[in-house]
């Protein structure tokens, strides 16, 4: 549960998930698109972060400096676009920072911090959530709700949506975030969805003069 609030003071509250750029190109401008949105990124960049995570909770236990290794490189192969990925490398930084004061004890989270490059995001969210007794089925379930939560509490901001009309959203999307977590956790392959249009997203959106948010 510390994992997933909000207020887990790894700079999460910083990025919309590319909701920001959708926004500024007329893609989501109201309640209905926004739940577009939201459910094109959790069955796209939602599933194949959350396996990440599900396979890093079980490489924190079990497979060592070599795994987390592999599993970058295959976030790296997952994510074409260089802002995504400079994105997920810096939520990754601020994440581990947090989750090593937190759970100082982890010795997996000191294997990441001492990898050389900062690791993806969730990568680091998955050693931490093991650091912290969870499975990797609850790694990939923070993972999934966190890839639409964000995006949502940016929608509020940048498009003045009711507060209580856009919660009323996320908690109508419960059962597949559930569903996408279950999947992501009990894949034998990690899936590899693309979604282009995040990812176009995301390059104009690191080119922009002005921004509230930083991804």
């Amino acid at each position: 549960m510390l994992l997933a609030d909000g207020r887990f003071p790894a700079g999460g509250h910083a990025h919309s998930g590319g909701l920001e750029p959708a926004v500024s190109a007329g893609t989501v401008h109201d309640l209905a698109t926004l739940e577009l949105f939201l459910r094109g990124r959790l069955r796209t960049a939602g599933l194949v972060a959350a396996a990440l995570a599900a396979a890093a909770c079980t490489a924190a236990c079990a497979g060592g400096p070599e795994a987390f290794a592999a599993l970058d490189a295959e976030a790296d192969a997952r994510t074409p676009s260089p802002a995504q990925r400079a994105t997920s490398r810096r939520q990754g930084r601020a994440l581990l920072r947090a989750a090593r004061t937190a759970w100082p004890q982890a010795s997996q989270l000191h294997e990441l911090a001492t990898g050389g490059q900062p690791p993806h995001h969730p990568i680091v969210l998955g050693a931490a959530a093991a650091a912290a007794g969870c499975t990797p089925r609850y790694a990939a379930l923070i993972v999934a709700y966190q890839s639409v939560t964000g995006p949502a509490s940016a929608a509020v901001r940048l498009l003045a949506l009711d507060p209580l009309a856009v919660n009323a959203l996320l908690a109508a999307l419960a059962p597949e975030i559930d569903a996408v977590a279950s999947q992501a956790s009990s894949a034998t392959d990690l899936p590899c969805p693309s979604a282009p249009a995040l990812d176009l997203l995301a390059e104009a959106h690191a080119r922009s003069e002005l921004r509230l948010f930083a991804s």
